[in-house]
């Protein structure tokens, strides 16, 4: 079984954005000497507690410091950016690094109406989200009445981020499919089922291929895993009940929160769906989520607040998956 990283670039309490992203570019070094597949960055506006704003800039510093893992966003956010601009980036990524570059593609806008505004988008930018993908596309097939370059004849493997409607954008333009697997067990099977019965095999892609994400921590004791998960869903819950999504803090510090019932009913929930043990919990919840949805592969997306605590749960996962 595949797996590959997505890493968000957290913030941890008491350092800075800089330090969120020298941490992306050597954990990516560290993840591609475990084994893992692709090691992919995000795009987020705004956010307090993620340094990963400018994701194909980001993955050129991930690409450069690395030799052999595939390197990409998770996703570049296509509503926020004109397709002739994502084309030219990942053609500069893909001669720089050939071979080697994934292109990652969501449908999301800002999450605040100040930070749309910035960006000069609005709610409704989401839903041209197909036409902006076809567009994107035809700047590397040279369809296009704009040539693209240097993204013109080449070949950037393109994947769909499942939000909303994605899943069936990704089957009509016969991409593979990433989606996370905290939906919950019927709406992840609905999205899944519908993606393979949709698909359309085309220049990109000769059948389904489906990447589940989701968070897998693995340590000596159940508890020990839990623990691992508990910063990102304080960070979680924190940002549904306030508003703000704040820096990691030490896990301790976060168990020992007197939370309200309603932050407590979203930490839990933060916590349901994702996979957390012993090495033998993980292979069989792991291998269940796989059996379920027949995922080709799987993007870990973990973050915790000690960054050992994290790279040995990532190692862990690679001996238990290798």
């Amino acid at each position: 079984m595949r797996l590959s990283v997505l890493d968000r670039s957290r913030t941890r309490s008491g350092g800075s954005h800089a330090e969120a992203l020298r941490d992306t570019v050597e954990f990516a070094r560290q993840v591609e000497a475990a084994g893992y597949h692709r090691f992919w960055v995000s795009e987020h506006h705004g956010v307090p507690g993620v340094a990963g704003s400018a994701p194909t800039v980001l993955a050129a510093a991930v690409a450069a410091a690395t030799s052999r893992i595939r390197v990409g966003t998770g996703g570049v956010m296509l509503p926020n950016h004109q397709p002739l601009v994502v084309a030219e980036q990942f053609g500069v990524l893909e001669s720089l690094f050939p071979g080697r570059v994934d292109m990652g593609l969501g449908r999301s806008v800002g999450f605040t109406g100040p930070v749309r505004r910035a960006l000069g988008r609005d709610r409704r930018d989401a839903d041209e989200f197909g036409a902006r993908l076809a567009e994107l596309l035809s700047y590397f097939t040279g369809d296009a009445a704009v040539s693209g370059y240097p993204a013109r004849g080449l070949r950037v493997p393109a994947f769909v981020l499942a939000t909303g409607a994605g899943a069936q954008v990704a089957a009509a333009h016969g991409l593979p499919l990433v989606i996370a697997a905290v939906r919950g067990e019927e709406a992840l099977a609905r999205a899944v089922d519908g993606y393979r019965e949709r698909f359309r095999p085309s220049a990109w892609a000769d059948e389904p291929y489906i990447v589940v994400s989701t968070a897998v921590a693995v340590a000596d004791t159940t508890e020990d895993a839990r623990r691992l998960l508990a910063p990102e869903a304080w960070s979680m819950a924190h940002s549904r009940t306030r508003g703000e999504f704040p820096p990691l803090r030490p896990p301790e510090e976060v168990l020992a929160l007197a939370m309200t019932p309603r932050e407590r009913g979203y930490f839990e929930e933060s916590l349901r769906g994702q996979v957390f043990g012993t090495p033998p919990e993980v292979a069989e919840a792991l291998g269940g989520l796989v059996r379920r949805t027949g995922a080709d592969e799987v993007l870990v997306t973990t973050s915790t607040y000690d960054r050992a605590d994290l790279l040995a749960s990532y190692r862990r996962l690679a001996d238990l998956c290798g």
